[in-house]
């Protein structure tokens, strides 16, 4: 969850970032002792450890790697950072420095192994929620990315991936899943990479957005991109024959240049996207559609469960929301709750 700052915290950065942005107006070319130039922003496209790889602003054909100075940390894919760039006549090879990080956005998170709060990438404004009809997608995962996307102000999108695989035998269920986000109010596009129907679509719905794009192993996230952006040949991984499971591809988080416009980042592949960080009393606040009918009930630290007077169990009595949505809240509360 994204970390809060206090007044004087704000104004310090505030301060700090009105101070970069006057290094960077500055366009007189500097060069020092370190052979590097003067400050200016640039945007972190990918990430490897200590290492960045940026674009200036205008120019996307040039990438430069760069090194982070020692007091900074936690910078991602989508970050707008201040750099200092070697000049001409360097060695070949040199290096740049990353030597302050900009305001962002947004941020997007999420738990490691050990249950820290890792970030994915900044500033994006769409979360493009991948599934296929292999593996079979449970509404529980693709809920966990809604609520995150809600929790931290990105807006979700669901993409039905593969729909080459669609045929008689899961045809219904695809479609009574796919409704209930329709009806909710979620962007869902039916699509397949293999024989590219609905890229053209997607390609004008990501069209000045920065985007990134996430769902289980196996939906085909990298031929997806492969389909939207022709000739980057992103590594395909096949689906695991005994378990319909696919392999993990992705490595490090990287932003591509669209065609038609906007950007996309590729984040490492997710098999479980955990919300353990989140307070279990706060998970009932990222349901879009269910939200609204807790204002209604008579206890304050009402379950949901048994009590009298819960205006959730009231409305799901009266058919106001799909019962599949409160299920699926229910099981994602007892995966938090167990942590």
């Amino acid at each position: 969850m994204a970390r809060r700052l206090t007044d004087q915290q704000r104004r310090r950065i505030a301060h700090h970032q009105a101070q970069q942005r006057n290094a960077v107006d500055n366009t007189a070319r500097v060069v020092d002792d370190s052979g590097l130039g003067s400050e200016q922003e640039a945007l972190v496209i990918a990430h490897y450890g200590r290492k960045l790889d940026v674009e200036m602003p205008g120019d996307t054909t040039r990438t430069v790697r760069c090194s982070l100075r020692a007091n900074i940390t936690q910078l991602v894919t989508g970050d707008h950072v201040i750099v200092r760039l070697p000049v001409e006549g360097s060695e070949p090879g040199a290096a740049g420095v990353v030597v302050a990080g900009c305001e962002r956005r947004s941020l997007l998170s999420r738990p490691d192994s050990r249950g820290l709060l890792r970030p994915i990438a900044a500033n994006v404004d769409a979360m493009l929620i991948t599934i296929a009809p292999l593996p079979e997608p449970f509404p529980f995962l693709i809920d966990r990315y809604l609520v995150a996307a809600d929790l931290y102000g990105i807006q979700p999108v669901i993409l039905c991936n593969k729909t080459d695989l669609i045929n008689d035998a899961n045809s219904a269920a695809i479609e009574k899943l796919l409704h209930v986000y329709r009806t909710i109010g979620y962007p869902v596009f039916s699509l397949s990479s293999y024989d590219r129907s609905g890229l053209v679509a997607v390609a004008d719905f990501l069209r000045d957005k920065i985007s990134v794009i996430v769902g289980q192993s196996g939906v085909g996230k990298s031929s997806l991109i492969n389909a939207l952006l022709p000739g980057v040949d992103i590594t395909v991984g096949a689906l695991s024959t005994a378990s319909d499971k696919g392999k993990h591809t992705t490595t490090t988080a990287r932003l591509y240049h669209l065609p038609a416009g906007g950007d996309l980042i590729d984040s490492p592949g997710i098999r479980e996207f955990t919300l353990q960080h989140l307070p279990a009393q706060e998970l009932i606040s990222h349901f879009v559609d269910l939200r609204e009918y807790t204002d209604g009930c008579k206890f304050r630290d009402c379950s949901h469960e048994h009590e009298p007077g819960c205006a959730l169990l009231a409305a799901e009595q009266d058919g106001k929301f799909f019962p599949e949505r409160l299920a699926s809240y229910r099981h994602i509360l007892s995966n938090i709750n167990e942590h």
